[in-house]
């Protein structure tokens, strides 16, 4: 009787405890095989940075790599790891750290993708002796493993012999990011004489990022400063930190120096800024991968109302917009200037849906647009931008919208060019579609 008694209980634990969890488990499974189909049909399911590819013969199906990944990059589809939304990826290798059976390596993106990725070794060092790349050049857009890849490449640079040449810097750093601060930091704890050029100001392509937008990262260990331990921090906290750094340590850093050319003469690299020439041992790219923003070369496109970054959106009010793309900045750009007192909105997309959001961004467009505080025109292009109008064209319907600003995040050029002149060699590494 007691036996009885006993299964009977563990019975109705089963159903409702058991039941629930299968339910949900099978929810999420349908909705990562519903997701997969409608990335790959886009052509949008293929990362173009470093990120999981999976070993479908060795995966044994218990989602620890799903759990674990912040993006909502993985999912389980047919019983096997899968990703899902691959363009969510930003390399974090969470994934293939997790995995019990060693079943996920990480890789880069695929030629579908038209991503170009330097040619480099474990060292991050090219097929020129004494150039490194490092962070988003080399296709790695996370803030801690930039940093680390800095610190690395200054590591093997420290155990090269040195120059005793006053004139010459052991190490020019270009780019002033997380990878090239990691790497300005590195050196200096190398006791290598450095110089970091800077186009821009001081942070990189964080610049680029909207206001207050919080940055991901992991704990990560600062050359000289410790442990930065914090898993959010917002853009402005972060170039705090950095300037902050910069002082604290003296690193040498020169901003509004955009760097022309890149030549070698008897061993020693010769960097030609607009202002003078810094001559170096070795060299670090920590360029980011944005480069020059992509324009839609289409009439009206030089006005002053167009711009292809938004920092503050509290300074645009009562303002008709119209913002062009259908990624992450621009979302949270449209997210953002909806929200401003009496702003109108709207978003031209040229595929059908939102397909490679993050998740928050994802909730949020869909919310705003339900709403009516973001009008989103899909499968649409720009024709032409009027001193006062937009022209909109979605298939047949050509929308003539008022306009007072227009927001485009086309995304940006790869300076593939400025490394083909330079020598270093390119590669584009093909992935196929039933292991990703």
């Amino acid at each position: 009787m007691e036996t009885l008694y006993t299964s009977l209980i563990f019975g109705v634990l089963l159903l409702v405890i058991g039941v629930p969890y299968w339910l949900k488990a099978f929810r999420h499974r349908k909705e990562a095989k519903q997701i997969h189909g409608k990335t790959v049909k886009a052509g949008l399911g293929e990362p173009v940075t470093l990120h999981p590819k999976i070993d479908i013969t060795t995966c044994i199906g218990c989602a620890s790599c799903v759990k674990i990944c912040p993006e909502s990059v993985l999912g389980i589809v047919d019983g096997r790891a899968a990703v899902i939304s691959g363009l969510r990826c930003v390399g974090h290798s969470l994934c293939a750290d997790i995995c019990p059976v060693g079943a996920i390596t990480m890789t880069f993106g695929t030629p579908r993708a038209g991503m170009e990725i330097p040619v480099y070794d474990e060292n991050y060092k090219t097929n020129i002796e004494g150039l490194y790349i490092v962070g988003e050049l080399g296709g790695i857009g996370l803030i801690r493993n930039a940093i680390e890849q800095g610190k690395k490449a200054i590591g093997h640079i420290a155990s090269m012999p040195r120059t005793s040449r006053e004139e010459i810097f052991d190490v020019a750093i270009i780019g002033a990011g997380p990878a090239g601060i990691g790497a300005a930091l590195a050196a200096k704890a190398s006791n290598l004489s450095h110089v970091v050029l800077e186009q821009y100001d001081l942070g990189g392509s964080i610049l680029h990022y909207p206001r207050q937008k919080l940055v991901l990262t992991s704990p990560v260990e600062l050359p000289l400063y410790g442990k930065l331990k914090v898993s959010e921090i917002s853009k402005e906290e972060l170039l705090e930190l950095f300037t902050a750094i910069v002082k604290d340590f003296a690193l040498r850093i020169r901003t509004g120096e955009k760097v022309e050319s890149i030549t070698k003469e008897s061993g020693i690299f010769q960097i030609k800024t607009g202002m003078e020439t810094f001559r170096a041992s070795h060299v670090v790219l920590a360029l980011g991968r944005r480069g020059s923003p992509k324009k839609l070369d289409v009439p009206g496109e030089h006005l002053p109302k167009v711009s292809y970054r938004l920092i503050e959106a509290e300074k645009y009010t009562n303002k008709n917009i119209l913002v062009v793309g259908g990624g992450d900045s621009a979302v949270e750009a449209a997210i953002g200037l909806a929200r401003q007192k009496g702003n109108t909105v709207s978003v031209s997309y040229r595929r059908e849906d939102f397909v490679r959001l993050k998740e928050k961004n994802d909730k949020e467009i869909r919310e705003s647009i339900k709403s009516g505080r973001v009008r989103a025109i899909f499968n649409s292009e720009v024709t032409e931008i009027q001193p006062n109008t937009v022209l909109v064209q979605e298939q047949k319907i050509i929308h003539n919208l008022k306009n007072d600003f227009v927001f485009i995040f086309a995304g940006g050029e790869l300076p593939s060019e400025f490394l083909k002149k330079i020598g270093v060699q390119l590669r584009t590494e093909e992935i196929k579609t039933n292991a990703a």
